[in-house]
């Protein structure tokens, strides 16, 4: 079972149905989910899970990026994950990889620079993000924009992060995450 975990600032908010369901639209058809908000994780609770989606929120929506020590159990986790924008800056920001502005609304153009089993090639995805990290020493950047860092994979665990939303466009990229 996959757990999706819903970033948003509230429980049942609006953006629930734009950043948290079309997550669970392509992962539950290939393995089934269960959806819990940040604020009701039980890091204990964890272990039934076979892998971890962190959902994006809305472009002024920064409650996980103030309450980071709500994420510290990401460093512990021997799962997959996947952080999806603002699930990316969170779990940089667990690692103490600094975020820098980076302003992109709507299609980008994505360039792979690593091998990944997630995506490869250059590819156009729809990006919806303020902050990017930049160098990091925990990750390596395994796709970019002309703007910034669009995709990062820890150096060490199982944990990747994009910028962009594949719930929006290139759910292959979720379907692929599913099936690792």
């Amino acid at each position: 079972m996959i757990l999706v975990v819903d970033m948003n600032w509230k429980r049942d908010s609006l953006a629930f149905n734009e950043f948290v369901l079309p997550i669970v639209s392509v992962v539950q058809p290939l393995e089934e989910c269960k959806v819990k908000h940040f604020l009701d994780l039980d890091p204990a609770g964890l272990n039934g899970y076979s892998k971890i989606v962190l959902s994006g929120t809305a472009l002024k929506d920064h409650a996980t990026l103030k309450q980071v020590d709500k994420f510290n159990w990401v460093k512990m986790c021997d799962k997959h994950i996947l952080g999806i924008c603002a699930g990316m800056q969170t779990i940089s920001l667990v690692f103490d990889e600094p975020l820098m502005n980076c302003l992109q609304i709507g299609m980008t153009e994505i360039t792979t620079l690593k091998d990944n089993p997630l995506f490869q090639g250059d590819f156009e995805a729809y990006a919806l993000h303020n902050y990017s990290v930049g160098p990091c020493q925990n990750f390596e950047a395994i796709a970019k924009s002309s703007k910034c860092i669009q995709a990062i994979k820890h150096k060490q665990k199982d944990i990747y992060g994009v910028l962009f939303h594949p719930e929006a466009r290139n759910q292959e990229i979720l379907k692929r995450f599913t099936e690792l």
